[in-house]
Order: structure tokens, then sequence, then C-alpha cells
């Protein structure tokens, strides 16, 4: 590629910490060649402190968005000019616009493709959920929860006061009445594929879904555990696709 093509690029990338395992990057690359979209590059911003989005990443030539994972979709907030109302709300971005005027906006695309991914599950039932973990993905998916009027509530591994339980409290009993679980801990992520949530799954029934936003492996020790138990379950990556296409349509204006 010559000076004048790599000038009229449109460079797209995902900031995160140790992300060289990353499904974006993978797939906004085959998504460019089969549509034929000649004039865009998706790369890692693979960067070891928040600090580093400001000192070297916002300096690339030609960046008109990002996507942002674990663990920056907080920290990265106080860099950005302006939030969508959804991602204010919430506390957490996982995409950033680069408007024309140079501006940086940013919105929360996990809420949409969360909610695309789990409602066709849904049923009457299903009216309690729990949440483990209580990172930014969290809040995204306490947000769309809350809109369906699914009654949640946090899992963390301390006393907090976000948290109503720690691990060490759950129940087998509370795992009966939550018959929604999601992880959304980095718990059992390639390569400790051995790990699992600390959870009494002898709880868990055929009137479960357990959702796990990992999608690397494709069928955690989380979703084996459910499955074992005639669990609904779900991984991540249906969630990513339709976060990934909201992403798309947003740096591109087709909201």
């Amino acid at each position: 590629m010559d000076k004048k093509q790599d000038d009229n690029m449109r460079k797209y990338g995902l900031l995160g910490k140790d992300i060289s395992y990353s499904f974006s990057q993978n797939y906004f690359t085959l998504k460019f060649k089969d549509e034929a979209i000649n004039d865009a590059t998706y790369q890692n911003f693979d960067i070891q402190n928040i600090e580093e989005f400001k000192k070297s990443i916002l300096k690339t030539e030609g960046l008109s968005g990002v996507n942002v994972t674990i663990p920056y979709k907080e920290s990265i907030i106080p860099f950005l000019d302006r939030l969508d109302k959804k991602a204010e709300q919430i506390g957490a971005v996982n995409t950033i616009k680069f408007t024309k005027k140079g501006h940086l906006k940013g919105y929360n695309t996990d809420i949409y493709g969360f909610k695309k991914t789990i409602k066709p599950h849904l049923k009457k039932h299903h009216k309690k959920a729990l949440i483990l973990g209580t990172g930014g993905a969290s809040k995204a998916i306490a947000f769309v929860l809350k809109a369906l009027k699914i009654d949640f509530h946090f899992v963390s591994r301390q006393d907090s006061e976000k948290a109503s339980y720690t691990y060490d409290t759950l129940t087998e009993d509370i795992i009966k009445d939550h018959q929604i679980i999601i992880n959304c801990s980095p718990v059992g992520t390639f390569p400790d594929v051995d790990d699992a949530p600390n959870i009494p799954y002898q709880g868990i029934s055929s009137q479960h879904i357990l959702f796990d936003l990992i999608y690397n492996p494709s069928q955690t020790i989380f979703l084996k555990e459910g499955k074992n138990r005639g669990a609904t379950t779900i991984n991540g990556y249906d969630m990513l696709v339709f976060q990934a296409e909201k992403s798309w349509k947003i740096w591109n204006k087709r909201l």
C-alpha cells in the first residue's frame, strides 16, 4: 500500500489489554473483505494502561472509530468529549466515534447486542437474574434487564455496596430462585478454560438460562454445567456480532 492509499484509509480498532485472542480484528477484517470495503482497516490497540490512549493511540493517522473492551470500558470515559445518553446512564463505553469536528463521542453497543441475543429465549417465568461480576460489561447487562423489567442482583468476589451476594454467600436456593444467570466476569476465558465461576450449580434446572459473555471457548465450563442440567445456554458470540454491526452503523452514521 502506497502512502497516498494509506492517507485515504479509514482506520478502526479495538482498545484493550492482552487482546491478541480478540474476536473484533478478525471479524472486521473478514467483513471488509466480504463486503469489498477497500478503504478501511481494523487493528488491535493493546495497551497496558489507559493513559496510552491519549499518548499514542489518538495520534494514529486516519483513526475513525474504536471499540473498547476489558478493562477500559469505564476508565476511557474521562478521555471523551461527549457521551450518548444510554452510555452516560450506564457509565460504560464500548464504542467511540470520531466526529467530523474531531470530537470523541462514546456509545454502548453492548446493550443492543445483549438484548438482541437474549430476548428470543425469555419466557414468562424468567423474572429474576444474577449478574456475575461488577465490571463495565455488567453495567450494560443490568441496563437491559431493567428495561425488560427483570429483577437482578450482582454477585461479586468481595462485599460491596453494589453486590447483593458474594460467591461465598450464594446458596442452592438462591440459584433456584434466579432463573437467568449471566457471567460478566472473565473467569473461564481462554487460556484458562478449566476455570468457572464458583456457584452452586446443583440449583440449576431446565427452567434456567445461563448466558456467558465469553466466546472463547465457545462452551465454557460454566455453560457445560448448565447444559448438563438441561438449562438453555448462550455464549457471547452472537452478542459480539450484533454489537459489532451496531458499532459499524454508528461509525458510518447509519443509525
